[in-house]
């Protein structure tokens, strides 16, 4: 018997699916940033890739957090800005007041405790926003002379400090 090719998703349907669910992230977060708040015992963790392309966060928060990152809305946040692909919400972090902006797509998970709402989502791509520099060669030391052998290389002059 022949083998029949899988069928092509050319729908993309498990992205559509995912964006789907990151508007009921939108949808919650615009209820939160209404005038009455977040209602009853509701309230969030949202966990995000700190590097995923549009994350705006503070340098100090970024070398805490390289990764990723979870903050909680609950009772002390401000000018949370909700739009189509981007929330913004202004955090005291060590009593000091820091704005990050996060789109929806760096999102990988959602959760309400006080209903047991959860979802996850995949890791976006990330991007590097300091691009490295490479690091001056080394030179080797010269080989000895007459001996075509195997040769050891250290690599810790290669690894980063």
């Amino acid at each position: 018997m022949a083998q029949e090719k899988p069928p092509v998703d050319e729908m993309h349907y498990e992205q559509l699916a995912q964006d789907a669910l990151r508007g009921v992230i939108r949808a919650a977060l615009e209820r939160a940033a209404s005038p009455s708040g977040i209602p009853g015992a509701h309230h969030f963790y949202i966990t995000f890739k700190t590097r995923a392309a549009g994350v705006s966060v503070p340098p100090d928060i970024l070398a805490k957090y390289p990764d990723e990152m979870t903050v909680v809305l609950e009772h002390q946040f401000w000018d949370l800005a909700v739009e189509p692909d981007l929330f913004s919400v202004m955090l005291k972090f060590g009593g000091l007041p820091k704005v990050l902006t996060v789109p929806y797509s760096a999102v990988t998970r959602f959760y309400d405790p006080s209903v047991q709402f959860l979802l996850q989502f995949e890791a976006p791509e990330i991007v590097d926003a300091e691009p490295e520099t490479p690091a001056p060669e080394a030179k080797a030391p010269p080989p000895p002379a007459g001996d075509d052998g195997p040769k050891v290389v250290s690599l810790d002059q290669f690894r980063k400090k």
